[in-house]
Parts: C-alpha cells; sequence; structure tokens
C-alpha cells in the first residue's frame, strides 16, 4: 500500500529561488502541452504522443532561445509536469466515456503563477537523496532543511514539493508500507462500532460515546473576518495587499490543519479499538447546498470517511458504509418498528410501539451498526448476525454478503 508522508521544509532565500524558477518551469511545460493538444484539436489532427511532446515541448525547446531556461532545473520536474498533463487528459476522456469512478471532470486548464498551490515532483531517477545530516538534497536546488516529525518506515520512492497559499513548503514522500506489518502493530480485537455523524456532535458512537464538534472555522470566524476585511481595503496590486492576503491564507491554513490533526487522531483511536466500524454514505454536497452549509463544511465528514477508509484497509479492519437512505434515525433500536420522520430540533423521542426512549443520535448509531450487518470476529472475519427485523417496505437481508467485503 502506497502512503504520503508530509513534512515541512524551510529553505532559504537562494533555494526558495531555485524552487520558484522550479515551479515555472514545470507550468511552463504543463500549459504548453494542453495548448499543443488543443491546437490540434481545432486543427482537426491527432493528438500527439506523450514521447513526441517530450521530445518537442523539453528537448527541442530547450535549444531556443524562447525556451533556453528550461535547462536550469532537473529534467525530471519537467518530465513529471507532462506525465500530471497526459494523467489529466486521460480522466477527462475517461470521464467522458463514464469508466472513471466519481464525479465528471472537464478538460485541463492552463496552469497560473498565481495559483495557491504549485509543485514539483522528483522520482527515484532524479538522484535526490537525504543527507546524513537529515537534509533534504535536491538536483539544482541544494540540500533543504527538513522538520521531522516521525521516521519513514522505508526507503520513499518519489518526493513531491508543495508550496501552499500561506507561503509555506512541504515535501511530500511516497512511501510503500508492508501490509503485514502494519497489521501486525494493531492489536487485535472483536469490537465492532456503529457511527453516527453530526454537527451538533461531530460522531456519536453505538455505545453512548458522544464526540464533540470542534468546530474550528466558527471558533475562528472573528478573526477571519477581521482579516479578510483588512485585505478588502487594500489596494489591488501593493505589496500590502500581498501581506493581507497572506495573512488570510496563513489564518485559513490553521483552521485546516487543526481539522485535518482531529480527524486523524480519531479516526487512529477508532481503527485501532474496532475490528469492525460501520457510517453512514452522507449526501455532503446536497447538504453543503442548504442553511447548514457553513457548518457542513466545517465539520468535514468526507475528510474524516476518506481517513476512515484508507486506514482500515491499512491495518486490516473491516469499514461498512450503509446507503444514505436508511432510516436509521425513523427506527426504533430495540424492536424495529419505523416511527416516521423527525424535524432536527427533536434530539428525543419514545417509540409508540414499545415505549423506550431513544436519544436520536444514539438510536441512529444503533441503528448504523444493525444495517450494516456488521460482527466481527477476534480474527477479523466477518460474522453474520443474528435476526434482525426488517421493516414492511424493505426486502431482503440486512446481512453481510457470503464473500469477504473490501474495505
Amino acid at each position: 500500500m502506497q502512503l504520503r508522508y508530509a513534512f515541512r521544509v524551510y529553505p532559504d532565500a537562494g533555494q526558495r529561488l531555485a524552487l520558484a524558477r522550479a515551479f515555472g518551469c514545470a507550468r511552463v511545460v504543463f500549459n504548453d502541452v494542453v495548448r499543443a493538444r488543443e491546437d490540434a484539436r481545432k486543427a482537426g489532427r491527432p493528438f500527439q504522443t506523450a514521447a513526441g511532446l517530450s521530445r518537442k515541448l523539453i528537448t527541442e525547446a530547450k535549444r531556443t532561445v524562447e525556451r533556453s531556461w528550461l535547462g536550469e532545473v532537473s529534467a525530471v520536474v519537467l518530465q513529471q509536469s507532462l506525465r500530471d498533463a497526459e494523467t489529466a487528459y486521460r480522466n477527462f476522456f475517461n470521464s467522458l466515456k463514464g469508466t472513471r469512478k466519481g464525479p465528471r471532470v472537464g478538460p485541463p486548464r492552463f496552469k497560473s503563477r498565481k495559483d495557491a498551490r504549485q509543485s514539483i515532483r522528483f522520482t527515484a531517477n532524479a538522484r535526490w537523496s537525504i543527507t546524513d545530516s537529515g537534509r533534504l538534497n535536491l538536483p539544482k536546488i541544494g540540500a533543504v532543511k527538513v522538520k521531522w516529525s516521525r521516521t519513514l518506515p522505508t526507503t520513499p520512492t518519489s518526493v513531491t514539493v508543495i508550496k501552499d497559499a500561506a507561503g509555506r513548503y512541504f515535501a511530500s514522500f511516497v512511501v510503500d508500507t508492508d501490509p503485514a506489518a502494519d497489521q501486525a502493530r494493531m492489536p487485535a480485537t472483536d469490537r465492532t462500532v456503529g457511527i453516527d455523524l453530526g454537527l451538533t456532535h461531530f460522531a456519536v458512537l453505538s455505545d453512548g460515546t458522544k464526540i464533540d464538534s470542534p468546530r474550528f472555522l466558527r471558533r475562528a470566524e472573528k478573526k477571519l473576518k477581521k482579516a479578510q476585511r483588512e485585505l478588502s481595503r487594500k489596494q489591488k496590486g501593493s505589496k500590502n495587499r500581498d501581506r493581507a492576503r497572506l495573512k488570510v491564507a496563513r489564518a485559513h491554513a490553521k483552521v485546516a490543519d487543526a481539522r485535518r490533526e482531529f480527524h486523524h487522531q480519531l479516526a487512529t483511536k477508532l481503527i485501532s479499538e474496532n475490528q469492525g466500524i460501520a457510517v453512514e454514505d452522507l449526501s455532503v454536497a446536497g447538504l453543503a447546498r442548504t442553511r447548514l452549509a457553513k457548518s457542513v463544511h466545517d465539520a468535514g465528514w468526507s475528510s474524516f470517511v476518506g481517513m476512515l477508509k484508507y486506514k482500515a484497509e491499512r491495518y486490516g479492519r473491516t469499514l461498512v458504509t450503509i446507503g444514505r437512505f436508511e432510516p436509521t434515525s425513523q427506527t426504533c433500536s430495540t424492536c424495529g418498528v419505523k416511527d416516521g420522520p423527525k424535524p432536527l430540533h427533536v434530539r428525543e423521542w419514545t417509540c409508540t410501539a414499545c415505549g423506550t426512549v431513544h436519544d436520536r443520535d444514539h438510536n441512529a448509531a444503533i441503528n448504523v451498526k444493525q444495517a450494516a450487518g456488521l460482527a466481527a470476529s477476534a480474527c477479523g472475519a466477518p460474522v453474520r448476525p443474528g435476526a434482525i427485523p426488517a421493516q414492511r417496505e424493505e426486502t431482503g437481508s440486512h446481512g453481510l454478503p457470503t464473500e469477504p467485503r473490501a474495505a
């Protein structure tokens, strides 16, 4: 399994200039590929192959006066930028044919020097290395200082240097991990849990545990409003506006970093304590079009569920996602009778059939677990649960399929 390990890097003044030069050269090659493809499409000519584009836009371009400065950066950076353009076109064509998973994507667009994110990638044949003193030695850039927060499990295959909107630099290493070693690190358990994601509480577990929502954006809203107001008052094109824009970007980066750290810690805790986890497939895009949009984006449910997926796959756990139309908030988890829809302000309700008083979120978490048919043995093999009452409008069983379910 391939993972990314990102570390903060601190280039000096000369290295920042070299990185800016590399960012610009990679951007020019990407734009040249897009322009060549668009010109071929408008003229009705067939698209050139990647090898032909590499020869024309990189090798031959270096010999011209207009593009001679492409030779000032590593050739691997330029080749990887061309590969990125090829991947973008491949995703676009697969999206048109309907063979690509996920939402439809448009054709590649030109990159700008004003983009919030700039990046370059070095593969193994670029001869980059990590020095004995812990610096990252990059070709034609130099030995960059790295803030190592942890050790790399294996030798990385590539490194991507990223500059974000806040002006920070990161080195992202691609590492191949050993699945057997990762699963051995995680202690075996026979516990299972259902998770109901919400806004009042970020998550309510089927065992009754309630995890408060940190609301990082709401807490930083006052500072963000002040920074944004100061930015709007600055004259466009001035240095004061650049400094104000950087202040706004750093405030947003602080919120995003805190939210990402919270998601990582909670996902790791749930994966380490439970063999099986059940979550609901929420329509985040649909909820983001309601009056709760800011709170939905602040919670970051999609990011959290994505972390659960890859961590479950890495450590040999079982993650089951149930459909978003499952009436988890309307069904009594005790007797299985569907009590009907309820407005959001109703946090507790009493079942009309058996008289059980339910906490809305806790009951939904239990129903998420039951709807997934989730039960796991200590060795991690899925086990079919006992009989679960089915609703009149439902058919079939809530149990797991007979074949092993992939995380």
